[in-house]
């Protein structure tokens, strides 16, 4: 099984899939740079934080008793872990944290913070303005690419050891395929993809896979389903 994941979320997959008798490879599609934040906007009433990534800068720039509302549960356990006392999930996508926000709070009760990706957010904020919040976007970590793929996996999509493939985003596909030497795309489309967006699928599509399952809803547990106990 090819994880293409990066940290955060890398181990606690491949923990998972090791709990259910997959043998994961792990190679990071990503390298994730978290960001700090000197000075915060006045008026900060809560956090929306859309990725895991995001919640190492919210951690040293935040305080911890601010509210936190997290697109999932896994980003919201990680805010738990990092400290924050009151933790909310929407348990799902953009959407439903966006129904999250408009059930538990007020525009008047303050402004948003909201924590995103270099370059992701800002429909998202302009969403929130659209519903009377004040939204102040600010960009908690950048990605990019890695630069090449390890030997070990190369080899061992090569050698057909590799059955699945595991992507998390659009993004982490097209960059983990940028990385990887032209020659072993074929062994790679050989896999069965396994991915989380229908975005997603097309860029496995375009690479040459034949075989991609999207997951039933947006997040790594309705991901992890579709896989079950290696057989």
């Amino acid at each position: 099984m090819l994880v293409t994941r990066p940290e955060p979320g890398l181990s606690e997959t491949v923990a998972a899939l090791l709990d259910t008798g997959w043998e994961p490879f792990a190679s990071p599609a990503l390298v994730v740079r978290p960001y700090y934040l000197p000075e915060l906007p006045a008026g900060v009433s809560a956090v929306v934080l859309t990725s895991g990534q995001a919640v190492p800068c919210a951690s040293t720039s935040v305080d911890h008793s601010v509210p936190v509302f997290a697109v999932g549960d896994r980003t919201a356990r990680r805010a738990h872990a990092a400290g924050f006392s009151v933790v909310y999930s929407a348990q799902g996508d953009a959407s439903a944290l966006s129904d999250l926000l408009v059930q538990q709070r007020r525009p008047e009760q303050g402004a948003l913070l909201l924590l995103s990706g270099s370059g992701q957010g800002e429909l998202f904020a302009h969403h929130l303005r659209a519903k009377g919040f004040t939204v102040f976007r600010r960009v908690a970590y950048s990605t990019r690419p890695v630069k090449k793929i390890g030997p070990t996996i190369q080899q061992a999509l090569e050698e057909g050891r590799i059955g699945y493939s595991l992507f998390f985003s659009a993004e982490s596909a097209k960059g983990w395929l940028s990385a990887l030497p032209r020659p072993v795309w074929p062994a790679a489309a050989s896999t069965i993809g396994v991915v989380m967006s229908d975005a997603t699928k097309e860029v496995l599509f375009k690479a040459g896979w034949r075989t991609v399952r999207v997951a039933p809803e947006p997040n790594a547990a309705s991901l992890l389903s579709l896989l079950g106990s290696s057989p």
